[in-house]
């Protein structure tokens, strides 16, 4: 197990002996430093565990060394030495960022106590921060078209404001990703943030599950429950598939937003809540309004800030992007050495339409590096539906892939897949791949040297 390091900072000979004694009896790895400046070099090559700082030193007092420690965001908790004279100096450092402080002359239990409460909550918040990356990767928005590019500006632009947000697109084009980002990037982020799929719940439940119930305020009530404002107050609440909301809940969602009020079944009490509300739709609610299936009121109170999401057919150049990262994700996630996509069934899921969007795909990938045994997904483990529909629109997709290149360009291209495929097919023996595509075998040789065609990286790929 590896020590845990403490670093003192102390102008006193004394005080840096006895916590030498103490630390290293205790199993610790300890660092003195005589001065500030000493002190903040260590601090940095070092990274220690736990920090103890002495606030009265020559040249670079405690406070000073405190404010710097925190400027080259050193994570490590600091704890504070005083004096009698500078108790108060330390509760106001302590504001600063300093952990806690010890007053001296320094008791030996409460000195450990505080060194393991200090590194048991930094351990603590490692673990969350840790926690915390892995759920925004998790919820990672992956592309480079323009139109994702787009999206992460109007995102940007919408997040750190209060304003409600309308985010529409097909079913699968990540919706919900976009309302998490727009939470994540927003002042309320260390709040709450409260999803609700108002088409999967029973029209007889959603008003209990937004504004909640007393017991016993309908058949079935057993328990007091706290709806989602409630739960939603200072945080975001996500209203995913509003369009399906009835008219009766679309009412009091309409009251929230132009009072800020909910009303708990059965209580007859009004609350206060201070909740942002984001929606998102797959529905034209426009031509719902015209059917009289929307309220209009209402949808004007939520469409402050639109953003769309286009389908997956309009921005194929992320694909690529989309296959590699779910693949990568869910080798990790099951503990699958890595496993990737050739470059042709890439290509060939390039063309297909993908109708269920990101989450088709997603899908398609999953169950590709579970099922696929081999280290290299290619064409053939694709599923029969993909390999036709994108071979029967194959030339609109060779259209698209190479309408970027030149005549010579497109020539060499093809020329090297071609070669390649062929050399392939017949083990890559060079005299027989050249009977067959009735070429020199000096023509063949200088056209891989060309290209640059190896066969232990095209085995690979």
């Amino acid at each position: 197990m590896q020590q845990e390091t403490v670093l003192v900072i102390d102008d006193e000979d004394d005080i840096r002996n006895t916590l030498k004694m103490i630390f290293e009896y205790e199993g610790y790895r300890y660092l003195p430093a005589s001065d500030g400046y000493e002190g903040l070099r260590l601090a940095k090559d070092e990274t220690p565990a736990i920090i103890f700082l002495d606030i009265k030193m020559p040249g670079m007092d405690g406070i000073e060394v405190l404010q710097e420690l925190i400027k080259q965001k050193i994570s490590a908790p600091v704890v504070l030495i005083s004096g009698h004279a500078t108790v108060p100096l330390a509760v106001e450092a302590t504001k600063l960022g300093a952990f806690d402080f010890l007053e001296k002359p320094l008791e030996r239990d409460r000195l450990l106590l505080l060194t393991r409460n200090a590194l048991m909550q930094k351990k603590l918040q490692d673990e969350n921060r840790d926690l915390r990356g892995l759920f925004e990767k998790k919820y990672e928005i992956i592309g480079e078209s323009t139109a994702i590019e787009n999206m992460k500006e109007e995102i940007l632009a919408a997040a750190p404001t209060n304003a409600t947000v309308i985010i529409s697109g097909e079913s699968g084009t990540g919706k919900e990703l976009a309302a998490r980002m727009i939470h994540r990037n927003s002042k309320r982020s260390s709040k709450d943030f409260i999803q609700v799929n108002c088409a999967a719940i029973p029209e007889e439940l959603i008003e209990s599950e937004l504004f909640g119930h007393e017991k016993g305020s309908f058949t079935g009530a057993t328990e007091r429950q706290i709806g989602k404002f409630e739960m939603a107050h200072l945080g975001t609440i996500f209203l995913d598939e509003i369009g399906d909301m009835s008219a009766g809940t679309q009412a009091k969602v309409l009251r929230v937003l132009e009072e800020g009020e909910i009303e708990t079944i059965g209580s007859g009490r009004v609350k206060k809540v201070d909740v942002r509300v984001l929606s998102a739709t797959n529905k034209n609610l426009e031509e719902e309004i015209l059917h009289n299936r929307f309220r209009e009121d209402l949808y004007y109170r939520l469409n402050v800030i639109p953003i769309h999401l286009s389908p997956l057919r309009e921005k194929k150049s992320d694909i690529p992007l989309l296959i590699e990262h779910f693949a990568r994700s869910f080798c990790l996630e099951n503990n699958f050495k890595l496993k990737r996509f050739s470059d042709e069934a890439v290509r060939l899921m390039q063309r297909y339409a993908w109708k269920g969007n990101i989450r088709e795909l997603k899908n398609v990938v999953e169950r590709l590096v579970i099922m696929v045994s081999e280290k290299v997904i290619d064409i053939p483990s694709l599923p029969v539906y993909i390999r036709t529909e994108s071979s029967a629109g194959s030339s609109g997709g060779m259209m698209e892939e190479y309408a970027h290149m030149t005549l010579r360009e497109f020539k060499e291209t093809a020329e090297k897949d071609f070669l390649i495929n062929r050399l392939k097919e017949n083990n890559w023996n060079i005299l027989k791949t050249a009977e067959v595509i009735d070429t020199p075998r000096s023509n063949l040789y200088k056209k891989i040297q060309q290209y640059q065609i190896r066969q232990e990286e095209e085995e690979h790929r």
